[in-house]
């Protein structure tokens, strides 16, 4: 008798656990369907990880510098995505070469990162054609 008890709680055991992964895969694939073009818009809105660290707007995008920890990640969004333009978004850290992500882009160009160890850096972005740049920050 003391078997079929046992019997009994290891066929529950096993039931609870393939109803809980079969729950966990339906919640996950309607999570999916409901946030559809969302999530992407999402991503666009916080490419890099961190606090926001400076923001420069210009009549054709942002530029926006974010901060975690010891990196630095810099992007240039464009203000209305639409078809692909000249694009750029330039990191330095004082004293290096800068890191850069340029081309003909949609709707941002970079994410670009570096660890700056304690130095200022200046960001740069453009979009077609029009530039700004943030001057030495975080120092």
């Amino acid at each position: 008798m003391v078997d079929r008890v046992g019997n009994g709680n290891k066929h529950a055991r096993r039931a609870a656990r393939a109803l809980a992964r079969a729950l966990a895969v339906l919640t996950a694939a309607s999570a999916l369907a409901l946030a559809g073009p969302g999530l992407e818009r999402a991503e666009a809105a916080a490419p890099c990880a961190g606090r926001l660290a400076k923001s420069v707007s210009f009549a054709t995008g942002e530029l926006r510098v974010y901060q975690s920890g010891q990196q630095v990640c810099a992007v240039t969004l464009a203000r209305s995505p639409g078809p692909r333009r000249s694009m750029s978004v330039s990191l330095q850290v004082r004293g290096r070469h800068p890191e850069t992500d340029s081309g003909r882009f949609t709707r941002q160009a970079g994410p670009v990162t570096v660890q700056p160890r304690g130095r200022c850096v200046k960001a740069t972005g453009s979009v077609s054609g029009t530039s700004r740049s943030t001057g030495w920050i975080l120092c």
